[in-house]
């Protein structure tokens, strides 16, 4: 194990806010693998890139000398972590939860070292506790410190609803942090308030209170929204190989230094935007797949744009039936429907004036033109992506 000051000096690399450095410095000096905590709720069955940042951080740790402890929050996963959301999430049942985490355990295994991880599911103490118990952890906090939430407190302000089962979660994952005694806990920046009452509880229990660990939330491919399955602006580490190099090559190319930094922990190399973008793309799908699929994907790639053979490639199929035939409104539609990803209609007038929006080999240059487009046409939307009308 390196020295405390040396560990400290790799671990703040890509670190948002550490409560506090002096602590974490103070926790390596002691010369013992640290208990790392990284809580997970399984309300999905697939792990998106924007996840691996937690994940990789927790790997870091690992390769230091410390124990991940990954704990399932089969529990708080029924609640919903209301973190960061403007309404309450829809609840899972402990089956759909249950489900979720057998795939969920096996992505995370990608990324982490089995020999140093320690899973835990958080119902082994939740399902216990009597309500007596659970009245008693209530009365640790008030309701004036719940709150102090943005999240929550804007929609009190706007008079949107605030579920009583809600403002038990940041309770429950703090209560998670006292039965495994953690030591340092990870999370995306929408978790300070939920990490800060665990330890909170944990100096109520007479345990050393847990480092603040934050990390950035990775943005989605839409470049604004932080990545999230529920806005479609994700990559998904099981995704084929193809789709995910595809993704990848839709960022824009100011997006890209947050991707290198992020997903690969290095700068952005001083190449030609493209070809950046094509390394950063092959070494995300070599990571989660093999090199022989990604040079695959990177061949299929150079197919469908280097070789300008976008007619016979395939390519989303979308139905334009219901939209109105304007070029602007059938652009909007093709991102959407195709791709999944949101682009307003002055995002899409810009595509189609710089040139970007092509059928049958030609620039529609024109936002007003009305196109005829048929059956089996391939409608490209700029340098990465394309769809073939139904």
């Amino acid at each position: 194990m390196p020295n405390a000051e040396a560990q400290l000096a790799e671990l703040r690399r890509g670190a948002a806010q550490i409560v506090s450095e002096a602590e974490l410095l103070a926790r390596l000096r002691l010369g013992r693998p640290l208990r790392v905590k990284l809580g997970v709720d399984p309300t999905a069955p697939d792990i998106h890139l924007g996840f691996t940042v937690a994940l990789s951080k927790l790997r870091q740790f690992q390769d230091l000398g410390h124990e991940g402890i990954l704990i399932i929050g089969d529990f708080t996963a029924m609640v919903g972590d209301p973190s960061g959301r403007s309404k309450t999430r829809p609840q899972l049942s402990h089956d759909q939860v249950m489900e979720n985490a057998r795939t969920f355990q096996q992505q995370a295994a990608k990324i982490l070292d089995p020999g140093r991880t320690r899973t835990v599911f958080n119902g082994e103490w939740f399902e216990i506790m009597s309500f007596e118990e659970v009245m008693e952890l209530n009365a640790r906090v008030t309701l004036q410190q719940m709150l102090q939430r943005e999240d929550f407190k804007g929609r009190v302000e706007r008079g949107e609803p605030v579920h009583l089962h809600e403002l038990q979660y940041p309770l429950m994952q703090g209560w998670d942090s006292v039965q495994v005694q953690a030591d340092v806990e990870l999370g995306g920046t929408d978790q300070l308030f939920n990490i800060l009452v665990g330890r909170d509880l944990q100096v109520q229990e007479k345990q050393p209170p847990q480092i603040v660990f934050l990390l950035p939330l990775l943005e989605g491919l839409d470049g604004s929204a932080k990545m999230s399955k529920s806005l479609g602006n994700y990559v998904g580490v099981t995704e084929a190989p193809g789709e995910m190099f595809g993704k990848l090559m839709s960022i824009s190319d100011a997006l890209m230094a947050r991707y290198y930094e992020l997903l690969l922990c290095e700068p952005l190399p001083a190449l030609h935007p493209m070809e950046a973008k094509q390394q950063l793309a092959f070494r995300i799908v070599e990571r989660y797949h093999t090199r022989e699929a990604a040079q695959g994907a990177l061949e299929e790639f150079r197919m469908k744009f280097s070789q300008r053979d976008v007619e016979h490639a395939e390519w989303p199929v979308v139905n334009f039936a219901d939209v109105p035939n304007d070029l602007v409104s059938l652009v909007v539609a093709a991102f959407e429907r195709g791709y999944g990803v949101k682009r307003s209609r002055s995002e899409a007038r810009r595509l189609i004036e710089q040139g970007s929006v092509q059928l049958r080999g030609e620039k529609l240059i024109d936002p007003k033109s009305v196109p005829a487009l048929q059956s089996g046409d391939v409608l490209r939307l700029d340098k990465t992506r394309a769809v073939r009308a139904a």
